[in-house]
Protein backbone atom coordinates (compact mmCIF):
# COMPACT_ATOMS: atom_id res chain seq x y z
CA UNK A 1 0.00 0.00 0.00
CA UNK A 2 1.27 3.41 -0.86
CA UNK A 3 -0.34 6.82 0.19
CA UNK A 4 -0.10 9.62 -2.54
CA UNK A 5 -2.29 13.03 -2.42
CA UNK A 6 -5.42 13.00 -3.97
CA UNK A 7 -6.46 14.04 -8.02
CA UNK A 8 -9.04 15.26 -9.10
CA UNK A 9 -9.09 12.14 -11.58
CA UNK A 10 -9.51 9.56 -8.01
CA UNK A 11 -12.83 11.38 -7.64
CA UNK A 12 -15.03 8.42 -8.85
CA UNK A 13 -13.26 5.84 -7.25
CA UNK A 14 -13.28 8.31 -3.74
CA UNK A 15 -17.35 8.33 -4.16
CA UNK A 16 -17.88 5.25 -4.11
CA UNK A 17 -16.08 5.21 -1.04
CA UNK A 18 -18.27 7.74 0.49
CA UNK A 19 -21.44 6.96 -0.98
CA UNK A 20 -22.71 4.60 1.46
CA UNK A 21 -22.23 6.62 4.53
CA UNK A 22 -24.50 8.97 2.97
CA UNK A 23 -26.92 6.78 2.09
CA UNK A 24 -26.93 4.23 4.73
CA UNK A 25 -25.64 6.13 7.59
CA UNK A 26 -25.44 9.65 9.91
CA UNK A 27 -21.45 9.93 9.72
CA UNK A 28 -22.18 12.56 7.67
CA UNK A 29 -24.82 14.77 6.92
CA UNK A 30 -25.38 14.84 3.06
CA UNK A 31 -28.30 13.72 2.21
CA UNK A 32 -27.42 13.52 -1.36
CA UNK A 33 -24.52 11.36 -2.84
CA UNK A 34 -22.69 14.30 -4.98
CA UNK A 35 -21.91 14.07 -8.27
CA UNK A 36 -18.58 12.74 -9.83
CA UNK A 37 -17.98 16.42 -10.85
CA UNK A 38 -18.93 17.98 -7.51
CA UNK A 39 -16.43 15.44 -5.63
CA UNK A 40 -14.25 16.38 -8.29
CA UNK A 41 -14.34 19.98 -7.61
CA UNK A 42 -14.49 19.02 -3.95
CA UNK A 43 -10.55 17.59 -4.07
CA UNK A 44 -9.63 20.38 -6.24
CA UNK A 45 -10.26 23.01 -4.07
CA UNK A 46 -9.29 21.11 -0.87
CA UNK A 47 -5.62 20.77 -2.69
CA UNK A 48 -5.42 24.55 -3.27
CA UNK A 49 -5.45 25.08 0.57
CA UNK A 50 -4.71 21.48 2.52
CA UNK A 51 -3.59 18.35 2.11
CA UNK A 52 -6.11 15.44 0.50
CA UNK A 53 -4.61 11.90 1.05
CA UNK A 54 -5.50 8.64 -0.52
CA UNK A 55 -4.51 4.87 0.02
CA UNK A 56 -3.55 2.82 -2.78
CA UNK A 57 -2.89 -0.55 -3.08
CA UNK A 58 -0.72 -2.66 -5.46
CA UNK A 59 -3.27 -2.73 -7.82
CA UNK A 60 -4.38 1.13 -7.71
CA UNK A 61 -7.85 0.33 -5.76
CA UNK A 62 -7.99 3.59 -3.12
CA UNK A 63 -8.98 1.80 0.01
CA UNK A 64 -9.44 5.10 1.81
CA UNK A 65 -9.00 8.92 1.97
CA UNK A 66 -7.86 11.54 5.01
CA UNK A 67 -7.89 15.20 4.15
CA UNK A 68 -8.36 18.46 6.08
CA UNK A 69 -9.95 21.74 5.63
CA UNK A 70 -10.38 25.29 7.09
CA UNK A 71 -11.95 25.24 10.54
CA UNK A 72 -13.63 28.49 9.75
CA UNK A 73 -13.30 31.27 7.38
CA UNK A 74 -11.98 34.00 9.52
CA UNK A 75 -8.10 34.49 9.23
CA UNK A 76 -7.27 34.36 12.96
CA UNK A 77 -8.30 30.17 12.26
CA UNK A 78 -5.73 30.09 9.86
CA UNK A 79 -3.83 27.59 12.15
CA UNK A 80 -6.90 25.54 12.49
CA UNK A 81 -8.28 22.60 10.54
CA UNK A 82 -11.09 20.28 10.68
CA UNK A 83 -10.24 17.05 9.39
CA UNK A 84 -11.60 13.72 7.92
CA UNK A 85 -11.45 10.57 6.87
CA UNK A 86 -13.21 7.54 4.88
CA UNK A 87 -12.37 4.20 4.37
CA UNK A 88 -13.45 1.47 2.15
CA UNK A 89 -15.31 -1.62 3.99
CA UNK A 90 -12.84 -3.69 3.20
CA UNK A 91 -9.75 -1.75 4.16
CA UNK A 92 -11.54 -0.93 7.94
CA UNK A 93 -9.44 -2.76 11.09
CA UNK A 94 -5.59 -2.99 8.72
CA UNK A 95 -3.95 0.07 10.30
CA UNK A 96 -4.83 1.97 6.72
CA UNK A 97 -6.64 5.00 8.73
CA UNK A 98 -3.65 5.14 11.36
CA UNK A 99 -1.49 5.82 8.25
CA UNK A 100 -2.91 7.99 6.72
CA UNK A 101 -3.69 10.34 9.83
CA UNK A 102 -0.21 10.11 10.30
CA UNK A 103 0.66 11.24 6.95
CA UNK A 104 -1.88 14.13 6.94
CA UNK A 105 -0.13 15.45 10.21
CA UNK A 106 3.12 15.40 8.58
CA UNK A 107 1.27 17.19 5.82
CA UNK A 108 -0.03 19.98 7.83
CA UNK A 109 2.97 20.68 9.72
CA UNK A 110 4.47 21.54 6.87
CA UNK A 111 2.01 24.05 6.03
CA UNK A 112 2.28 25.56 9.79
CA UNK A 113 -0.78 24.16 10.89
CA UNK A 114 -0.90 24.02 14.91
CA UNK A 115 -4.93 23.22 15.53
CA UNK A 116 -6.56 20.18 14.55
CA UNK A 117 -10.37 19.25 15.13
CA UNK A 118 -12.77 16.52 14.15
CA UNK A 119 -16.74 17.23 13.87
CA UNK A 120 -17.85 13.34 14.81
CA UNK A 121 -21.44 12.32 14.51
CA UNK A 122 -22.93 11.73 18.54
CA UNK A 123 -22.43 7.52 18.96
CA UNK A 124 -19.60 6.97 16.68
CA UNK A 125 -17.83 5.36 19.67
CA UNK A 126 -15.15 3.77 16.71
CA UNK A 127 -14.18 7.36 15.58
CA UNK A 128 -14.14 9.01 19.25
CA UNK A 129 -11.58 5.89 20.32
CA UNK A 130 -9.86 6.70 16.91
CA UNK A 131 -9.04 10.13 17.41
CA UNK A 132 -8.50 9.44 21.22
CA UNK A 133 -6.03 7.53 20.10
CA UNK A 134 -4.30 9.97 18.17
CA UNK A 135 -4.85 12.65 20.92
CA UNK A 136 -7.35 14.46 20.22
CA UNK A 137 -9.50 15.04 23.71
CA UNK A 138 -13.74 15.76 23.61
CA UNK A 139 -13.86 19.43 23.61
CA UNK A 140 -17.63 19.82 23.06
CA UNK A 141 -21.27 18.41 22.95
CA UNK A 142 -23.51 19.79 20.55
CA UNK A 143 -27.24 18.19 21.22
CA UNK A 144 -29.63 17.17 17.97
CA UNK A 145 -28.08 19.31 15.99
CA UNK A 146 -28.13 17.41 12.80
CA UNK A 147 -31.29 15.42 11.66
CA UNK A 148 -30.92 12.53 9.19
CA UNK A 149 -32.93 9.02 8.67
CA UNK A 150 -36.16 10.58 10.88
CA UNK A 151 -33.87 11.29 13.66
CA UNK A 152 -31.72 13.93 15.06
CA UNK A 153 -27.91 13.45 16.26
CA UNK A 154 -25.39 14.44 18.49
CA UNK A 155 -22.22 16.34 17.35
CA UNK A 156 -18.57 15.94 19.27
CA UNK A 157 -16.01 18.01 18.67
CA UNK A 158 -12.69 16.65 19.70
CA UNK A 159 -8.98 18.94 19.42
CA UNK A 160 -5.61 18.01 19.30
CA UNK A 161 -2.71 20.67 19.02
CA UNK A 162 0.08 19.31 16.52
CA UNK A 163 2.30 22.52 18.51
CA UNK A 164 1.36 24.31 21.21
CA UNK A 165 0.09 27.76 20.02
CA UNK A 166 2.92 30.72 21.05
CA UNK A 167 2.95 34.81 20.14
CA UNK A 168 5.23 33.90 17.51
CA UNK A 169 3.80 32.02 14.31
CA UNK A 170 4.92 31.39 10.98
CA UNK A 171 2.60 32.49 8.49
CA UNK A 172 0.09 29.50 6.91
CA UNK A 173 1.60 27.78 3.65
CA UNK A 174 -1.32 27.01 1.20
CA UNK A 175 -1.14 23.12 0.47
CA UNK A 176 -0.89 24.24 -3.14
CA UNK A 177 2.90 25.74 -2.55
CA UNK A 178 3.62 22.93 -0.50
CA UNK A 179 3.14 20.99 -3.52
CA UNK A 180 5.17 22.79 -5.83
CA UNK A 181 8.02 22.72 -3.48
CA UNK A 182 8.16 18.71 -4.31
CA UNK A 183 8.95 17.49 -7.55
CA UNK A 184 6.96 14.46 -9.25
CA UNK A 185 9.59 12.16 -7.15
CA UNK A 186 8.41 13.17 -3.73
CA UNK A 187 5.11 13.58 -4.18
CA UNK A 188 3.97 10.21 -2.55
CA UNK A 189 3.45 10.93 1.06
CA UNK A 190 3.81 8.60 4.63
Amino acid sequence: MKLRVAKPADASKLLAIYKPFVEKTAVTFEYQVPTVEEFRQRIETTLQTHPYLVAENQEGALLGYAYAHAYKEREAYDWSVEVTIYLADRAQGLGIGTKLYRALEQELAKQHILVLTACITGGNQKSVAFHESFGYTMVGNFKAIGYKFGQWHDVYWMQKQLEAPCATIEKVIPYSKVMNQLNEKQRTVG
